[in-house]
C-alpha cells in the first residue's frame, strides 16, 4: 500500500492506549492486553487503513482483536477508524501493532491462542521467485498453525485469481480443510462479513472478489 507519509501518524500511535509499540514483549501473554482476557482472540494480518477490523471489533464486543501492519501511516489511519467506530479513544477489545508478518513467530507464540485469522487483499507476489512472500504460502501457514486453536480458521479474500487458486492448494497441503470457497462474493455473500476498502474498490471495477475459509485440522 503506497501512501504519502503522514507526520502525525507515529505520535498519535504512541499516544494511543490501543497501540502496542513493542509487540515482542507481549509474546505468550497477548490475552492480558485486553479488559476481558478470556474472550476469543482474532487476528488480522495486514490491516491497512482499518476499515475491516474497526467494524469487526465494534460489531463483536465479545471477541478480542489484534491488527498487524508494518506501516505507521496506515496504522495511524486504522487507529482513527477504530476510534470512530467504537466511539471512544480506548476500545477494550482491540489492539494494533506494527510488525513484519513474515516474522510473526517473534511476537505471537507460547500461550497465545488465536481463534481465527483474517487476511484481506494481501500482495499477490505474482513472480514465482516471490511466492514465499505470500501471506498464504505454506511457510507462513506453518507459523499460523502454531498459534491457532484446534479447529481455528483462516478467512482469506483477494481479487487475484492466480493467488486465490494457489492459496487453495497451499491450505490443503498445510493441514487445512476448505470449508467455504466463493469465487464471487457479491453473488454469494458470506455471513458475518465486513467489506474492506480494497473490496469496495475492486467491486466497483467489476472485479469478482474471491474468498476462502479454511479450518485447521490435524496433520497426519
Amino acid at each position: 500500500m503506497h501512501l504519502r507519509p503522514k507526520p502525525w501518524a507515529r505520535p498519535e500511535l504512541e499516544a494511543s492506549p490501543i497501540f502496542i509499540p513493542e509487540p515482542w514483549e507481549k509474546r505468550g501473554s497477548w490475552n492480558t492486553q485486553y479488559l476481558r482476557p478470556k474472550q476469543p482472540l482474532y487476528l488480522e494480518l495486514g490491516c491497512g487503513k482499518g476499515g475491516f477490523i474497526s467494524q469487526m471489533a465494534a460489531e463483536h464486543p465479545k471477541n478480542n482483536y489484534l491488527a498487524v501492519d508494518m506501516i505507521d501511516t496506515v496504522l495511524g489511519l486504522a487507529r482513527r477508524k477504530i476510534v470512530a467506530a467504537a466511539g471512544c479513544e480506548a476500545p477494550d477489545n482491540i489492539r494494533i501493532t506494527a510488525w513484519d508478518i513474515a516474522r510473526l513467530e517473534a511476537i505471537l507464540g507460547g500461550g497465545d491462542r488465536v481463534q481465527g485469522i483474517y487476511i484481506n487483499f494481501c500482495n499477490p507476489w505474482p513472480r514465482h521467485r516471490q511466492h514465499k512472500k505470500r501471506l498464504t504460502h505454506p511457510r507462513q501457514l506453518a507459523q499460523y498453525r502454531c498459534i491457532l486453536v484446534s479447529g481455528g480458521t483462516i478467512r482469506f479474500k483477494t481479487d487475484d485469481d492466480q493467488l486465490f487458486n494457489d492459496s487453495l492448494t497451499y491450505f490443503e497441503s498445510s493441514g487445512f480443510r476448505l470449508t467455504t470457497v466463493i469465487r464471487d462474493l457479491a453473488a454469494t455473500p458470506l455471513k458475518d462479513d465486513v467489506s474492506t476498502e480494497h473490496e469496495a474498490m475492486f467491486s466497483k471495477q467489476g472485479i469478482p472478489i474471491k474468498c476462502v475459509e479454511a479450518k485447521m485440522v490435524s496433520m497426519t
